[in-house]
This record gives C-alpha cells, sequence and structure tokens, in this order.
C-alpha cells in the first residue's frame, strides 16, 4: 500500500537557529484537504486553539483527530493566517486579542480577506503588505488603461500581488513554476472575489502576449538563505532577457543597491507606515523619473517626492528641531528634495538629518534642548539632570552602538522620562544633541 510522504511538522526546529520553527512543506493533497467542507471544519476548530509554542504538541493532539495526517498543514495555516494579521494589521492574530493601541486595523467586524488564505512560510515572508500591493498596482493601472492591456504576473506565487492587480486592471494573469502555490493562488484569488488565469509556466519563458509582465522574483535560494546581492531567483538579467523588447515591472528588495543594478527605467522606493517595504524597478516605457519616493499612511500616500524636485538647500547649525526623514526618502536619495519643500535645512552635506524652526507634518520630530561636541560624559550629565530613565540613542555617520551607550551610561533616573540623544557627523567631529522626542502632527 502507499503511504503519504512525511512532511515536517510544525513543531520542530531548524539547527542552530535558537529554535525557529521549521517551515511546514505543503503538498498538492494538503491544499486540497484545507479546501474541503473536513478542512474547512478542522481550519476553524484549530483557530480557537493558542498553537503557541508551549501548547503546540498538545493541540496538534486535538487536530488530528478530526484532520488525522493532516494536522500539520491544519495547523500551520492557522499560524501562517494569524502571522499575515499581525503583520499587515497589528496585534497578534490570536484568538480574543485585539490591535494594541496605535497598531493599524484592517477595517472594523468582519476580519480581512488574506484571514482566509492559504500561505507558505516563505510566500507569506516576501510577500507585500495588502495597501502596499494596492498602491502599485494603481499606478500600473494607470498606465494599463493607456493601452487598453491586461498584466501578467509572472511570478505569481500564492497570488498576494495578484489579487491587488486583479482588482485594477481588466485582464489579470498570474504564472509560477511551483503547482502548491498555483494551487494557494486559485484559492485565494477566489476568496478575494477576484477570480484570473493561471497557468504553470517558468518566468524566464515568453507565455502570453499583449500583458505588461510583472515579477517578484525569490530573495531566498533553495535552502531557505536569504540573498543579500542584487541577485534574485529567477535574476533580474533572465527576467528582461525573457523578452528584451519589453521588460517587466520588478518588486525587489528595498536594500537593493539600485546603482549597481544599472538597470534603465525608474527606481521607486515606498514604504508604509514609517518602514520600508519594496524597490520598484519600472522599465523605461513607464518610468517618468530617475527616483521617487512613496511615503505611504495607512491605505493612503501621504507624500510623494522625485528626482525632478527642487534639491536647492543650505547647510546650517540646528534649529529648534531636527528631522530624520521617512526612510523611504533617504533610500532613494532625495533627503535634499524633502527638505527643499518642506523648508528645512541639511546639518552636514553627508547626512539625512534636517533641522529647522518646524517639523514637516506626519513624521517625527525632535526638539533640540541642549547640543555641545560628543562626549559620553556629557550625555550622563544631561540624564543625570533632566533625571531621566529611558533614553533613545540615534546616531549617523559615528562608529556609536546605541546599546553599548546605554549600558555605559547607566541611567537611573525615573523609567518614565525619556529623551533622545542624536550623535551626527558634523564635519570632522561628532556632535551629540539632547532632545525630546515630538510625535508626528497631521
Amino acid at each position: 500500500m502507499r503511504t503519504r510522504p512525511r512532511r515536517r511538522s510544525p513543531c520542530r526546529t531548524r539547527p542552530g537557529t535558537g529554535g525557529d520553527l521549521m517551515a511546514y512543506r505543503f503538498s498538492p493533497q494538503d491544499v486540497r484537504f484545507l479546501e474541503s467542507p473536513a478542512g474547512v471544519e478542522a481550519l476553524a476548530e484549530a483557530g480557537a486553539l493558542a498553537l503557541d509554542d508551549r501548547s503546540l504538541i498538545a493541540d496538534l493532539t486535538r487536530i488530528r483527530r478530526t484532520a488525522g495526517s493532516f494536522a500539520g498543514a491544519v495547523a500551520e495555516t492557522v499560524r501562517l493566517r494569524r502571522r499575515a494579521v499581525q503583520r499587515w494589521c497589528g496585534g497578534d492574530g490570536a484568538p480574543g486579542r485585539a490591535a494594541s493601541r496605535g497598531q493599524r486595523a484592517c477595517g472594523d467586524g468582519d476580519p480581512p480577506e488574506f484571514a482566509r488564505w492559504l500561505f507558505t512560510d516563505e510566500a507569506l515572508q516576501q510577500a507585500a503588505p495588502p495597501a502596499v500591493a494596492a498602491h502599485r498596482a494603481r499606478r500600473i493601472a494607470g498606465w494599463s488603461a493607456s493601452w487598453g492591456a491586461g498584466v501578467h504576473d509572472v511570478t505569481c506565487s500564492i497570488g498576494a500581488d495578484l489579487a491587488a492587480l486583479a482588482a485594477a486592471v481588466p485582464v489579470a494573469v498570474g504564472s509560477d513554476v511551483d503547482p502548491v502555490r498555483l494551487a494557494m493562488a486559485r484559492h485565494n484569488l477566489a476568496a478575494a472575489g477576484r477570480p484570473a488565469r493561471l497557468a504553470l509556466a517558468d518566468a524566464r519563458t515568453v507565455t502570453s502576449r499583449g500583458l505588461l509582465r510583472y515579477a517578484d522574483p525569490a530573495r531566498r535560494d533553495v535552502t531557505g538563505r536569504r540573498i543579500l546581492s542584487a541577485d534574485t531567483i529567477p535574476s533580474v538579467a533572465d527576467l528582461d532577457a525573457a523578452d528584451p523588447a519589453h521588460p517587466p515591472v520588478l518588486r525587489l528588495p528595498p536594500g537593493i543597491d539600485y546603482d549597481a543594478l544599472a538597470r534603465p527605467g525608474e527606481i521607486e522606493i515606498v514604504s508604509l507606515d514609517g518602514a520600508v517595504r519594496e524597490a520598484v524597478a519600472w522599465p523605461p516605457a513607464l518610468a517618468t523619473v530617475a527616483r521617487r519616493a512613496s511615503v505611504l499612511a495607512g491605505d493612503s500616500v501621504r507624500e510623494q517626492l522625485t528626482s525632478d524636485d527642487p534639491d536647492d538647500v543650505p547647510v546650517t547649525a540646528a534649529g529648534d528641531v531636527l528631522v530624520d526623514p521617512d526612510p523611504a526618502v533617504v533610500r532613494a536619495h532625495l533627503v535634499r528634495h524633502y527638505a527643499a519643500r518642506h523648508r528645512l535645512s541639511l546639518l552636514d552635506p553627508h547626512l539625512a538629518y534636517l533641522t529647522g524652526s518646524h517639523p514637516p507634518p506626519g513624521i517625527r520630530s525632535f526638539r533640540v534642548l541642549d547640543a555641545a561636541p560628543f562626549a559620553e560624559r556629557t550625555i550622563r550629565d544631561w540624564a543625570r539632570r533632566d533625571g531621566v530613565g529611558t533614553l533613545e540613542i540615534k546616531q549617523r555617520g559615528t562608529p556609536v552602538i546605541p546599546d553599548d551607550l546605554r549600558r555605559r551610561l547607566r541611567l537611573s533616573g525615573d523609567t518614565r522620562l525619556a529623551r533622545t540623544v542624536v550623535i551626527a557627523r558634523i564635519g570632522a567631529a561628532a556632535q551629540a544633541f539632547w532632545c525630546q522626542a515630538v510625535p508626528p502632527a497631521e
């Protein structure tokens, strides 16, 4: 009698990773079970369990009573759905727990659509938050409307980006080399009410005509190790070579060295709620500038800057406030453009810290209380004078390691009293600014 292959249980760990959970390897049979009435019932029952590291073995025993050999797939799916809610909405996705104050929520009432999706661990790690995917899809839709064609996501994986594209363009096609992820994509698109045509195909070959190609190549190799260079799988060169006359729109890691990539067109750096999420390489036919920073807040675009914006700004001494621009602005090399727009000046031509009398709306700033050449004794004296027990340390252009400095300072004040020290290399010397953080103002 033929037996089912053994699969990795979610309670096993990877050697040498300090106990991180080993990613479960889903099979086509797993996906079919999870979509079946029995699988839906098992997922609902498992959704009421903690499924944390302490209870996982006991919870798996309970799940096996209804799911049998599919218990691992059920447990991993519930955990991945919770992680998606945690990453994209705030909170931890566990039963009975809501997002804490200050975290984003994905609407009120019913759970978000992706809380019913199927994921693999790697696919979830790489997937863009829905707000970021929707922003990118809206821009693609604007171009699509001008030529009347649709979009082919040639690395569609579980369909996260394809769902956003299908909501924005009249024709959306997806393909991937992994049949399990394609099956998950079919489920996810149906759950989102956005059907799209799907096919098993290699992104390095041309399998559609008249459609704008979009690709989000893998950041990890077959062993699961993160790729740190500009290389991806498939490589950018291979994706471009598939149809040289029509290179694809590429979603790339936000930290990629796009200067070294030397790909013609536009680079857009996108952040969401203060964290950089992706770099999008737009081919020449869709490019309007060399570089763009798109700053998203929730579901809306708070601000956009481009390399064509004015960038004539002075270098001055510190004013009333210090401003650390959104990281998308910094990564896109548009700090001077940001300063010019908001009437700020540079502390140093080579630093991203800006200064002025008033902070721009929507960004955290630091009101300057004291300034002096950097010395640990000076910072310790400031902390003792103000009775500070909590200190945020920000540095740029110096060898200071914030955690090490904080330990050496041995703060003994009231932990409810907080300050921020900004250490920056101004000219040839490090300067320290004793500040009070100011929350973003609308």
